[in-house]
């Protein structure tokens, strides 16, 4: 579900290598991300795995919150490095994953590598348990290659890298009909106020410009925090909002303040909200899931969501720039481009050979080229040498061309970052309590300070 894919969607290897692998079939290509020859279930050239040596015999387990069905594509993507270097990958997936991954590392029972959905949970993992290895030359070397330096800090802790990124999402994103667009007359904006011009054009012609809706079980409250995400990176730029998830400044400093602010001159203004559903505490009501379809219905115009909404758009949506729906950036305030996004990394609790091998493959731009082909829509990578048409879905290739924007500014969702008490807790639930019983900004973001650990 769309959800779990937000929270939840290497000693040196012979000789340090930061593979490049020449796949001439099975989905893979040369190395730059380019067309292969030969279709996915071809042979594979298998010169580039000789790096690794023979690994027959070995085995590296995967453990993962990725669950069937969803896991078929990472399965598959495994296919080149076991057929060439002889090693067999025994994948996991739980829907248990946090609780049970604990459990096994203290029992002494810890995968040889795991996908940490959060970096503030990779660095509990390194302080508390001792027991996540430092990642090799080779997984380094591809990093500072194929990614961002930011990435490359969120999967270190305290100066130490350790996890390489591997999948990722774009949450800077506004869902919108663009056959609405067109007969309305309306253009997309690119900046803040010509979003707000929008949205008051959208009242004034009898419409209702946004729907949103925070519903999501134990977890509601979380699309609350990605709007004040979003607006602290525009408002106060991305010095704050660092400032902001490392408590350098309080919760409720005067700079949060003006961001909740203009969250709620949207959310909870009732000439803009909910469209289709009803009044400001509908939000509260609606499950995040359902919040944007009105759109296809022509009672709302825009829904602000991340890029792995489109698994909730119902079958047979097309999700195209010509299509049914489809998203555009959300706008800056100025001539930066803040971009949030979340995302996962792959640790290693084992520096064997075979496992330091499978975790160089998994940050190589060549696994990225080949999860692509075998993935289908919903999977997106922001290392930059993947190469954006061998994803299936447009708003996918959308999302790989932001994070290869030179000019853009990437932060990790900051809830994913700060104490868990805070985070997945008091940021939560404050934000309903902002929504369904409109509590008031400062008291709101008073209460969060107050529960930092």
């Amino acid at each position: 579900m769309a959800f779990s894919t937000r929270r939840r969607r290497s000693a040196a290897v012979a000789g340090g290598l930061g593979i490049a692998l020449v796949l001439t079939a099975c989905g893979g290509d040369s190395g730059d991300g380019g067309d292969g020859d030969a279709e996915a279930g071809g042979e594979v050239d298998c010169s580039a795995f000789e790096e690794f040596g023979d690994l027959a015999g070995e085995t590296v387990s995967v453990y993962t919150s990725i669950v069937s069905p969803e896991d078929a594509p990472h399965i598959e993507s495994y296919k080149p490095f076991e057929e060439c270097t002889g090693a067999e990958i025994d994948y996991e997936g739980s829907r248990e994953f946090e609780a049970q991954l604990i459990v096994r590392i203290q029992s002494g029972n810890a995968p040889d590598i795991a996908y940490i959905p959060q970096p503030g949970l990779l660095q509990t993992l390194v302080r508390d348990t001792d027991a996540v290895v430092p990642a090799p030359d080779s997984v380094a070397a591809n990093v500072d290659e194929f990614w961002n330096e930011d990435w490359k800090e969120y999967g270190s802790v305290d100066g130490t890298f350790y996890a390489a990124p591997i999948g990722a999402n774009v949450k800077s994103f506004v869902w919108y009909s663009p056959s609405m667009f067109q007969e309305a007359g309306y253009e997309i904006p690119q900046t803040w106020d010509e979003l707000i011009d929008l949205s008051d054009q959208i009242v004034a012609d009898g419409g209702v410009p946004w729907c949103a809706g925070i519903g999501s079980g134990d977890a509601t409250g979380w699309p609350a925090t990605d709007w004040l995400e979003d607006l602290v990176l525009r408002t106060a730029g991305p010095e704050v909002y660092d400032q902001w998830v490392a408590h350098e400044i309080p919760f409720d400093d005067p700079q949060i303040a003006e961001a909740l602010a203009e969250v709620g001159s949207i959310l909870k203004n009732e000439e803009y909200v909910n469209g289709g559903l009803g009044g400001v505490q509908s939000i509260a009501s609606t499950e995040f899931g359902d919040a944007g379809l009105p759109i296809l219905d022509g009672a709302c115009w825009m829904h602000r969501q991340a890029s792995f909404y489109q698994a909730n758009w119902p079958e047979g949506t097309e999700v195209a720039e010509d299509g049914d729906v489809f998203a555009f950036y959300l706008p800056s305030m100025d001539d930066t481009r803040p971009l949030l996004g979340g995302g996962e990394f792959a640790a290693a609790f084992s520096d064997r050979p075979a496992v330091q091998a499978f975790q160089t493959y998994l940050s190589s731009d060549d696994w990225a080229n080949e999860k692509a082909k075998v993935s289908g829509p919903g999977w997106v990578s922001s290392n930059t040498g993947l190469d954006p048409a061998n994803l299936e879905s447009p708003i996918d290739q959308l999302s790989a061309e932001l994070f290869q924007d030179e000019e853009a500014i990437f932060r990790f969702d900051a809830s994913d970052l700060m104490p868990g008490e805070v985070g997945a807790g008091s940021f939560w639930t404050e934000m309903t309590n902002w929504i369904a019983n409109d509590k008031d900004d400062q008291a709101v973001l008073e209460a969060i300070e107050a529960s930092w650990p």
